[in-house]
Formats: structure tokens, sequence, C-alpha cells
């Protein structure tokens, strides 16, 4: 292979048989079951970093099913987004993510810096709930339930909520371990079609794990819950902070 084949082919790795393909990545039927719940602020200053800051110490913690997604299959997410601030702009920072399937964990690492790790969430209706279960391992280390379609949300407005600006912070070693790639990127969703949405009583259990600490943010108070169901696009995003910029 010629250099000039490899930079013409190099997007992803390995080289010749890359983990997931270009995109751009639509996701159809995508189900979100989302609980903000309030937090310790001592413990949410100690993980949202800057130049990002938050009003209130508010997270939301995320069960979604993706049972079409281009390239990356049929999978489920878990995890935890912080409601941030960027120069004014509001948008939620991705704290913590889970999930099965490992082409949307290399797709998610390598191109925008989703915190993405191998683990065994799932998100279901049980008789009138709807279930969310988060285990690493054979650990259990969070729980949620909502009850199922309760009430009817403004689909307008959790259009926008879909479409609001997200960040994560991107860090990619060089060769010695040290950060190359340590950037704050954000992004947004586009082509969102909200096919329903609703909000019901819920409730949510974390537990803790040494190498999935949800718990290391508590939850002191359930504020909300919404479950929606929607097409959308993942757009790809741009870098908004360079840590290491000199």
């Amino acid at each position: 292979m010629k250099i000039e084949d490899v930079r013409k082919t190099a997007y992803s790795m390995p080289l010749t048989s890359p983990s997931y393909p270009r995109g751009p990545y639509r996701f159809i039927n995508r189900e979100f079951m989302n609980i903000v719940y309030r937090t310790d602020p001592d413990a949410l200053r100690a993980v949202v970093p800057e130049p990002l800051t938050f009003d209130e110490p508010l997270v939301k913690f995320e069960f979604i099913r993706m049972p079409d997604s281009t390239g990356f299959g049929d999978y489920t997410e878990a995890g935890q987004v912080i409601p941030v601030k960027f120069n004014g702009v509001a948008g939620g920072y991705s704290h913590a993510m889970f999930l099965n399937d490992e082409a949307p964990i290399a797709g998610g690492r390598e191109i925008w810096g989703f915190p993405k790790k191998l683990a065994n969430p799932t998100l279901k209706v049980e008789a009138d709930t709807l279930v969310g279960k988060l285990d690493y391992g054979s650990i259990r280390i969070a729980t949620a339930t909502m009850g199922y379609k309760y009430t009817n949300l403004d689909l307008g407005k959790m259009q926008k909520a879909v479409e609001a600006p997200s960040f994560l912070l991107k860090i990619i070693p060089h060769v010695d371990g040290t950060p190359r790639i340590c950037e704050l990127v954000q992004y947004e969703c586009s082509e969102v079609a909200v096919k329903g949405a609703w909000s019901g009583p819920a409730a949510l259990q974390l537990f803790e794990h040494a190498l999935a600490p949800v718990a290391r943010l508590p939850v002191r108070e359930v504020v909300s819950a919404s479950h929606i169901v929607t097409d959308l696009t993942l757009g790809l995003g741009h870098v908004v902070y360079d840590y290491l910029a000199r």
C-alpha cells in the first residue's frame, strides 16, 4: 500500500477493516428515557471541566434504545449528561456513557470524543412501567423506572431539546502517553423528527462501582422525566476549545 493510499483510506482503525463506516449517521426510532435529578454541587464541580459552567446542580441520566442506526446497528446506551453553558450557550456535557456494541464505542470515541465504555444497558416496557437497567459486568450500577406514557409532552419543545448543542471532552494520547489531542467538541443533531414524547412519575437508583462511578453524582431529588421516540441525524461537530493551545 502506497503512502497516498494510506492518506486516502485512513479514517478509522484498523486501516484495512475499519470498525464503522463513514458518516453521516442516521438513527431511526431512537428511544430515550431521560431522568433529570438534583445532585451534590461540589461533586458536580469536581467533574465539569472549564470553560464549561453550570447554573444548577442537575444531571440527566439517559437510557437510549437505538434499534436502527447507520453503520452501528442495533444497540442500547446509558449514561449521564450534565446541563452546562459554554460562552453563554446552553447545552449538555456528556460525562459518562455505557453501551453494548463495539462499533459505536470505537466511532464515538475516535470521531467525537464520546466517553463510551463497554457495559450492558437495557430499556424495555414491563407492564405499565418503562424500565432502564445498567450493568457493568455482573454488577448493577443503575436502575430507572418511569410510568409508561402517562402525559403527552409538546413535540415542538422536545424537538428543540433534542436539537440543543452538546459538548464532549475528546482525549487522544500520544505514543508516550501524554495527551496529543485534548479538545472541547460541540455537536448538534439535525433532521430531527419527534414521533412521540411523554412524561410520568419516575425513580432512579445509582450504585457504587470502582470503574463505573455513576454514583459519585448522587441522586438527591428526581426533578423530571421524559420518554421520547425520534428519528435524527448525528452531526459530526466542531472544536470549540483546545486545552493544549499555547
